[in-house]
């Protein structure tokens, strides 16, 4: 993958700056001009009449010496500037032809390189995700860790991701390049209408709810005979398409973080066979981010620089068993995280009796089936609170949410604005919270990487988190699965290819045109100008030092 995309880049630059053939000047030689002529030589007066021709007389010549005879000089009656125009004219094409050789050189010699390198070893990817990270975390704390590996990697600063913003159906997002409303997982708590089963965060082995789409492990296992492992990412100890990671941890709450580093730096180091993909999930800073709420500084910074420490932890282990310098590791998340104020709630019994329907997800986006007649049931929630809560039919879900076309996505849907709460009646449980509006910033993750398929110090305003599976497929090799995601989104993130967006392209290749048609023009323009005037030929004179003349 690495040697095509260098390949095709050689090329194209190959093709924008060899010679261009309209500027290819031939070279003069043999001619000698009067400005060449040996002083004190003058040709004769033309005569009155034109001598008869002579039969030619060739002076026998000894085999000795053909080898170092030179063809006669021939002198003819033009200009002086010739004999300079001559010299020019040969210069320049002995550059055109260096210049030439030194661009095959260089294309030759780039695609050894990077085939040689791309059979030497095969790719790997570590996947890491800090659940509830919000972008802006960086910008707030002071994380040392974390900035070493996107000063010496990459830097996307804000990731927009799916909607809904929440956990589960996010990390499926990622590990699919799928929407939603494509992979399945709608939410954390979900009911199928068909099967009438219910999902949740504590019943999801089910592989039923995980079928719809194919993760990137399975992929990874199913071609090229690679081997994936996971630590605790959500939906890896479910047998999903018939296949779970070769190796993998049971989701457990309890397991710290170094054991789950410790386990994946033993599969990559040194498993049979050896693993060539892994994830792995942290449940902080979410867990602290709903608990406290991200205003609270006091409290996150220590939470953030508890999460920095793993990180070094993580390139601590990756570096001393010998892996940092060979594998590539993206750290990214699920989403951001609100303030919430218990003076922003949105009460449901307030507008609604609680026989008319079954709530199925909770706040911020609120799942509704009604028990009764669809449109009494929107029109009495349509009367909550419509400063501070949307409220949809299920066909009426804005196209930018691309949630609207899965059976598990119920028939109405309510969405609280940032920092609002949606309840029954209970006062308020958590002091922050996501699952609003992917547009917001404050839902917002961001992705840093680093490993020998990434630039180094590069920074990304923004992707979208379905981009990250066409890319982790590059990385790996892979033929990606259908899904949502554009690679060239990602590509300025990577070393293997060329950073140029199609406008930039158009604009870079016109503009070749017209430098080459520009030069061309004033290389004509000047050759043009140094030519005298042609006058008329006189007698062929022999050079005095042709000791063999052809001509008698």
């Amino acid at each position: 993958m690495v040697c095509r995309h260098k390949a095709l880049h050689m090329v194209s630059v190959f093709l924008l700056f060899a010679p261009h053939p309209m500027v290819t000047l031939q070279p003069l030689t043999h001619i000698t001009f009067p400005s060449q002529r040996p002083q004190g030589k003058t040709p004769p007066p033309p005569p009155s009449a034109p001598p008869r021709a002579r039969p030619l007389q060739p002076k026998p010549i000894a085999a000795s010496s053909r080898s170092t005879a030179r063809p006669p000089a021939v002198t003819a009656g033009v200009g002086g500037g010739w004999g300079r125009e001559v010299h020019r004219i040969n210069c320049w094409n002995r550059f055109q032809a260096l210049r030439m050789k030194l661009l095959m050189v260089l294309f030759v010699s780039t695609i050894a390189g990077c085939c040689a390198g791309s059979i030497s070893s095969a790719p790997r990817l570590l996947l890491v995700s800090f659940d509830g990270f919000r972008a802006d975390y960086l910008e707030t704390y002071n994380l040392p860790h974390l900035q070493e590996l996107i000063e010496d990697g990459v830097l996307v600063k804000q990731v927009t991701n799916a909607f809904i913003t929440k956990t589960f159906p996010n990390h499926y997002s990622i590990v699919t390049g799928l929407y939603e409303e494509s992979h399945g997982i709608v939410a954390n708590d979900m009911y199928d209408p068909d099967a009438k089963k219910k999902f949740s965060q504590f019943n999801d082995s089910d592989p039923f709810w995980w079928n719809e789409a194919v993760p990137i492990w399975v992929t990874n296992q199913q071609q090229r005979n690679g081997t994936s492992a996971a630590a605790m990412w959500p939906g890896t100890d479910v047998r999903i398409n018939n296949s779970t990671p070769r190796f993998f941890m049971k989701y457990n709450f309890s397991v710290t973080f170094e054991e789950r580093v410790e386990n994946i730096i033993r599969w990559m180091n040194s498993s049979d066979p050896v693993v060539n993909f892994a994830t792995l999930y942290w449940e902080e800073p979410d867990a602290s981010g709903h608990k406290y709420g991200p205003n609270d500084t006091v409290n996150m910074r220590r939470v953030l620089e508890q999460v920095d420490q793993h990180v070094g932890f993580l390139t601590s282990k990756l570096k001393a068993s010998g892996l940092w310098d060979a594998i590539n590791v993206i750290i990214t998340s699920d989403h951001g995280m609100a303030q919430c104020s218990p003076k922003q709630l949105i009460v449901l019994d307030n507008c609604i009796g609680r026989g008319n329907y079954t709530l199925i997800d909770r706040s911020p986006v609120a799942a509704v089936l009604p028990k009764n007649d669809k449109k009494y049931v929107y029109n009495l929630l349509k009367q909550c609170d419509d400063r501070h809560m949307k409220v949809y039919l299920k066909e009426e879900i804005p196209d930018r949410f691309h949630y609207r076309h899965n059976k598990r996505i119920q028939p109405i849907i309510l969405i609280a604005d940032e920092g609002w709460t949606i309840v029954q009646s209970e006062g308020l449980s958590k002091l922050g919270d996501h699952g609003y509006d992917n547009t917001l910033p404050s839902m917002h993750p961001f992705l840093a990487a680093h490993g020998p398929a990434f630039r180094r110090g590069f920074q990304q305003s923004t992707i979208n988190n379905v981009d990250i599976y066409p890319l982790m497929c590059h990385i790996l090799g892979l033929t990606p699965q259908p899904h949502n995601g554009t690679l060239s989104h990602t590509k300025c993130l990577l070393a293997d290819q060329w950073c140029i967006h199609l406008p930039e392209a158009i604009g870079i290749v016109i503009g070749g045109l017209l430098v080459l048609t520009t030069f061309t023009c004033i290389v004509t323009v000047i050759t043009k100008s140094r030519v005298a005037p042609p006058r008329p030929f006189s007698r062929l004179q022999l050079q005095s030092d042709d000791d063999d003349p052809l001509i008698g």
